[in-house]
């Protein structure tokens, strides 16, 4: 006969957990449902993210330009060290034959010279240093070889110095190549929220911004002739960078199509014949720092912690190459951020 058992029931443990874990779920669900979407970043907050990017864009591109002028410099005084080892070599190559020419000719009349024995030694300095052997040598045979070991010693130091510097050329360039990526990689975040607005939104940004930019101009352009110069060398400097207006804001560049801040200025003062360096970290140290009250036009003036660099045209107006997207223009220093100081040239 077939058993008929009872089912099991759950115990009342598990129907509480199962009850509980159901509720969960099902208000979890509700929640989801009715949650609204993750609010999209407003135009005025992806200006300023975009603002704070391009800023550090400014930083990276400066320590770019840094490693790269590092490079430069580096290459020259490499290409320097191999003429000079090149040059070295021949010297080292004649006196050597010369000295060859003597042991051939002793060697024909029966006898070697000391000073060609202390030439093929394995040890010339100690062979030098013992003195019955000098009593042995002419002043002309000691002054010879002394010649040699000298421009032996010579290349050897200079050849050290070349490898110490390619080590050095190819650490450079490892950093620059990583600021270049750096610079690429926060120009793609800005483009990517940019690209996050809508057209009406995009538009309305470039109009305020080219507003900001127009209505600097008008007034830089009321009173800007009226102030003097701070140096002659600012006026020149002033004055080619004006020229410049309109071009565009491009990373690295440098003149004559495309500009960032320290090309600008670099390249400014460099059509007034005055050479100063590639950076703003280093442009600081190119005069005399002055505070904001002495500032004339053609001084250079620094912004956020010297990550921007522009040439003061008076009035509290600065001609500079702003940031991506962007072309040199005159502005308000009140809208381009944090002044540090001025440097006249």
């Amino acid at each position: 006969m077939a058993s008929h058992r009872r089912p099991k029931q759950p115990s009342r443990t598990r129907v509480t957990v199962l009850t509980t874990v159901a509720t969960a779920a099902v208000a979890l669900s509700a929640q989801a449902a009715n949650a609204a979407p993750s609010e999209k970043p407003g135009k005025d907050e992806v200006k300023a993210k975009v603002d704070k990017l391009y800023e550090e864009v400014e930083r990276a591109t400066d320590k770019a330009n840094g490693a790269e002028e590092k490079q430069e410099k580096l290459e020259k005084e490499i290409g320097t060290l191999q003429d000079q080892v090149a040059r070295g070599q021949d010297d080292l190559n004649s006196m050597r034959d010369g000295l060859g020419l003597m042991a051939s000719s002793q060697y024909r009349t029966g006898a070697i010279d000391p000073s060609v024995q202390l030439f093929l030694s394995a040890d010339p300095d100690d062979y030098l240093d013992k003195a019955s052997t000098i009593d042995q040598l002419s002043a002309q045979q000691v002054d010879a070889l002394k010649k040699v070991q000298d421009k032996q010693r010579v290349l050897a130091q200079q050849r050290e110095e070349a490898a110490g510097k390619l080590k050095e050329l190819s650490d450079t360039r490892k950093t620059l190549g990583k600021k270049k990526k750096e610079v690429q990689s926060k120009l793609a975040d800005a483009q990517k929220l940019l690209n996050s607005l809508t057209a009406a939104e995009k538009a309305a940004i470039a109009t305020a911004d080219q507003r900001a930019s127009r209505d600097a101009g008008d007034r830089a352009e009321l009173d800007v002739g009226k102030e003097v110069a701070g140096s002659n060398y600012g006026a020149a400097a002033l004055a080619a960078a004006r020229t410049q207006m309109g071009k565009p804001y491009v990373s690295g560049g440098s003149g004559p199509n495309s500009y960032d801040c320290s090309g600008l200025t670099q390249w400014a003062y460099g059509q007034a014949g005055v050479s100063i360096t590639r950076t703003t970290y280093t442009q600081q140290n190119d005069g005399t720092k002055i505070g904001r009250d002495a500032l004339k036009p053609g001084d250079l003036v620094f912004f956020n912690s010297l990550a921007h660099v522009g040439l003061y045209a008076g009035n509290g107006v600065v001609l500079h190459a702003p940031k991506p997207g962007a072309v040199v223009r005159l502005e308000s220093m009140s809208t381009i951020g944090s002044f540090q100081f001025g440097v006249r040239v």
